[in-house]
């Protein structure tokens, strides 16, 4: 894989480039991403979420040496898994969608422990991403807590497949 393809993936394609806030707004380009892959079905949901944990680990490390900066802002790919995991076997509802985003935005973003210890003492491509997924796998507690106890994200609309 080239140097320049896994720059584009380490800034989703150049979205980590274009806003103040680009780990909020990589998080926002992963929605239609995530309501893709939950219709996909949650094999090949997670076949893509374990290949993209690597991917990212290889393109954040690639990144970090061209740039000479660790965990630059640009880098967003950590935010797509991380996203990713929050969301993992949820209901496609509004409700689902927002909540999670809501929940992993603030979990990147104050890094209460363990992820904020995790952000600070791994290094390279492994250090950029470890701290998202940490998120991730906390948001999917929490959100999966709410969907089991509580009716807040809503009913999934369900389609009919002929027989």
């Amino acid at each position: 894989m080239t140097q320049k393809l896994l720059i584009q993936i380490a800034t989703l394609f150049s979205v980590g480039r274009i806003s103040r806030a680009p780990g909020t707004l990589a998080t926002l380009v992963t929605l239609p991403i995530w309501w893709a892959l939950a219709q996909a079905g949650p094999v090949i949901y997670m076949a893509v979420v374990v290949l993209l944990f690597p991917l990212g680990v290889l393109a954040a490390q690639v990144y970090e040496e061209q740039s000479g900066r660790h965990d630059s802002k640009e880098i967003v790919i950590d935010e797509v898994v991380g996203f990713l995991i929050t969301m993992t076997w949820l209901p496609l509802t509004w409700q689902s969608a927002v909540m999670g985003f809501i929940l992993f935005r603030v979990l990147d973003i104050f890094k209460p422990p363990p992820i904020g210890l995790l952000d600070k003492r791994v290094r390279g491509g492994l250090g950029v991403m470890v701290d998202d997924v940490a998120a991730g796998i906390i948001g999917s507690i929490v959100m999966q807590l709410i969907y089991t106890q509580t009716n807040w994200l809503g009913s999934q609309i369900l389609t009919l497949t002929p027989l």
